[in-house]
């Protein structure tokens, strides 16, 4: 079964359940993920949580049903997960601009989220510059911060990280840490990992790192021990300092809409570095994730 066919599969299994609970430890078994990995997945490519995603699903089902059946609001409510009809009633509200009473009326605007479908788009028009490498174990350290998914918070909060430590001071601390000659160009003496390990299905981890050398000093910083693997490495056209963060944005998002689907690899659980140099005046970055070649199924 291709990335594609089980991202759509995941996504038949949530609408047949809209009105019942939604296991994770299923979706994780469908897309051969974890929990979190695909709901990471799910929100890089739809650029909605994938909590969202079915929140919207369910009050649009439950909108059609206010206007083609005699239901009560207090059984939509329960139908489709609410603890109360209030509950409900602001869920509903908040959506649609309207409460489930008002919907009965003829004439009401409501909003409909159609169902989501996952397919390869030919484009063409955006070619990606990536390079598949072994490397050797080696260890990192640094600042760790704890990113949530919900709303899409992480696209926020990442950059914030990033911004407090400077404001802080503690970025400038990490560099000296290191004890390496300070160059003007080549690779950042700070960069950042994430994903390295499980904090919940609606949180990942996500550290700003020094590579570890016999001339680190590593007082008071959290070491990670990453595993020998291979690396699809993806590097993004030249930007300046402050467009950083929207380029490492559009090459994850990239990565998983337009390499992952049709690549030869698959895309293994845990550690993926975000890697940023200097050289001419410019900057460009790179995306580290850890693959395995796709095992194709065969008739």
């Amino acid at each position: 079964m291709s990335w594609l066919d089980k991202m759509n599969e995941v996504v038949a299994y949530i609408e047949a359940n809209l009105d019942k609970e939604i296991d994770m430890n299923v979706i994780a078994e469908i897309s051969c993920y974890s929990a979190t990995t695909f709901q990471r997945m799910f929100s890089i490519l739809c650029d909605t949580p994938l909590s969202e995603y079915i929140r919207r699903r369910r009050l649009t089902l439950a909108a059609f049903e206010l206007l083609h059946s005699k239901s009560k609001i207090v059984d939509l409510a329960a139908k489709y997960g609410y603890e109360s009809p209030e509950a409900f009633t602001r869920a509903f509200h908040a959506l649609h601009g309207v409460s489930p009473s008002e919907a009965r009326r003829a004439g009401t605007s409501l909003t409909a989220y159609p169902r989501i479908s996952f397919h390869l788009s030919v484009k063409g028009d955006a070619p990606m510059n990536y390079r598949i490498e072994q490397k050797n174990g080696f260890d990192v350290y640094g600042i760790e911060r704890i990113i949530s998914t919900a709303n899409g918070s992480n696209w926020q909060e990442v950059p914030a990280f990033w911004n407090d430590m400077i404001q802080s001071g503690e970025l400038q601390k990490l560099v000296e840490s290191a004890n390496v000659p300070d160059s003007a160009i080549g690779l950042n003496t700070v960069n950042a990992i994430d994903c390295y390990r499980t904090t919940g299905n609606d949180t990942f981890p996500y550290m700003l790192f020094a590579f570890k050398t016999s001339s680190s000093n590593t007082d008071g910083y959290q070491v990670i021990s990453v595993p020998p693997a291979t690396w699809a490495i993806f590097t993004s056209e030249p930007h300046s300092m402050e467009g950083t963060s929207s380029a490492l944005t559009g090459l994850i998002r990239q990565i998983y809409a337009d390499w992952l689907p049709s690549a030869s690899y698959k895309k293994q659980e845990l550690y993926e570095f975000e890697m940023t140099y200097k050289q001419d005046g410019k900057f460009y970055s790179e995306i580290w994730i850890r693959v395995e070649p796709q095992i194709q199924d065969t008739l």
